[in-house]
């Protein structure tokens, strides 16, 4: 089997970011985040499990402002992932396919996923 002179594809640097290439990174992006969460879950919930001390550190780890933006960012992840897997869905019904479809419903996917983050914070926070 020879490489000879067949051409390379083109790389990431020859394209300019569309909107699309760009949230299609974002939902691969927003996975990984998701399962990271899903750690921090299981090490929020084991310490529940430990005790009162135990809980209480991760309280506190979760409640600095490192922890809330950490936590913040899960929250985003969530929706994002979510308004975009419904944006799958539809795609999957044959819909939304059309350049002007796909923008809009890819700046609407931006747009709803800060909107509920917001407003769950803000319930959080206000609680």
């Amino acid at each position: 089997m020879t490489t000879g002179s067949r051409p390379l594809s083109p790389h990431l640097q020859v394209y300019r970011p569309q909107i699309t290439s760009i949230l299609s990174v974002t939902h691969r992006a927003t996975g990984l985040g998701l399962a990271a969460a899903a750690l921090v879950l299981t090490y929020w919930l084991n310490a529940a499990a430990y005790g009162a001390d135990a809980f209480a550190r991760a309280q506190a780890l979760l409640g600095s402002v490192i922890g809330v933006i950490l936590l913040i960012g899960f929250t985003f992840a969530l929706f994002y992932h979510l308004c975009n897997g419904i944006r799958h869905l539809f795609w999957d019904t044959g819909r939304g396919f059309e350049m002007s479809q796909l923008r809009a419903s890819g700046w609407a996917v931006v747009l709803v996923s800060v909107a509920l983050t917001a407003v769950t914070w803000i319930v959080v926070l206000g609680a």
